[in-house]
């Protein structure tokens, strides 16, 4: 009898046991389902282009809450984490991924521009493994973190070149044949280079405060205005279907109630004049706000 108790007892301890391992096997397996894309299969192609304007200034453009700067750092953070579950939910052998990061002008500083060249970064079947596959961020942490503080340390900002960008490199540099291509533009949503000046009738390459000001609009006819002149930027090309665009960080002046209306026209015209697949346009949100909405759109979408 005591022998059938010990052998009875040891059953339900190892049932228990077998129970607790199968629950959190199964929790394991539903948390990585959270973050597993719905296209893991798919190849991606993501580029990330940075504008540093003024806009990330702390000193001009000072933010209690959290500096532009560090914004951005927390969005590129969600963007390359996006990446890294992209691969670890893929199987190893359909690897065939890349991730790079552009500013447009180039920094003069050539050991700034060596370190930038380090983040353009491929994975195949042969080196996707998963300590260098997490490495991924922390490389792109610490070198956009060295980015920034160059730039606000230099403290000579003359503008971001998007426009310019859209047209010579977007087509070269961002897709890339049987990938998913997703292109994030990190900028406050105005445009403006000194080298990227162009006016053809009421369509430009470039758009500020002043302009808008100047074009009146800051009351609740904006967008009459806009249709009947046909302002906007000028269009680079007409055939970026093979391309998707998340623009984050919007940040328009709070001296007029419609900017953020008008700035969220110009682009949204703009990418769609343009054909790009899919796109989405994002306020400068807090990142712990954006990281669901960037990983939704590069692993779900």
């Amino acid at each position: 009898m005591k022998t059938y108790c010990i052998l009875f007892l040891s059953f339900i301890i190892l049932s228990s046991c077998k129970t607790d391992k199968e629950q959190s096997n199964e929790e394991n397996s539903l948390s990585i389902n959270k973050v597993k894309s719905s296209k893991s299969e798919s190849n991606l192609n993501i580029s990330i282009l940075l504008d540093l304007s003024d806009r990330i200034n702390p000193k001009k453009h000072p933010n209690p809450a959290m500096e532009f700067y560090q914004r951005d750092l927390g969005y590129i953070h969600s963007i390359v984490e996006s990446f890294e579950w992209h691969l670890r939910n893929k199987r190893t052998i359909k690897i065939n991924d890349h991730i790079q990061l552009y500013i447009d002008p180039e920094p003069s500083d050539s050991s700034l521009n060596k370190k930038i060249n380090s983040l353009n970064i491929s994975f195949t079947r042969d080196n996707a493994k998963k300590d260098v596959i997490l490495q991924t961020s922390v490389l792109y942490d610490s070198i956009t973190k060295m980015i920034y503080k160059s730039a606000i340390e230099d403290d000579h900002y003359v503008g971001s070149n998007i426009w310019g960008f859209f047209k010579t490199n977007v087509e070269d540099f961002c897709i890339e044949k049987d990938h998913r291509n997703i292109l994030v533009v990190l900028t406050d949503g105005y445009l403006f280079h000194k080298d990227a000046k162009l006016k053809e009738k009421n369509l430009t390459s470039y758009l500020t405060p002043q302009v808008i000001r100047n074009l009146n609009l800051n009351n609740s006819n904006w967008k009459d205005i806009m249709n009947t002149n046909n302002y906007g930027f000028i269009p680079t090309r007409d055939n970026l279907n093979e391309l998707e665009i998340l623009v984050l960080g919007i940040n328009p002046y709070t001296t007029n109630p419609y900017e953020q209306d008008v700035v969220f026209e110009y682009w949204n015209d703009w990418l769609t004049n343009m054909k790009v697949k899919n796109f989405e346009i994002k306020m400068a949100n807090l990142p712990a706000n954006m990281d669901k909405i960037i990983k939704d759109f590069i692993l779900i979408k």
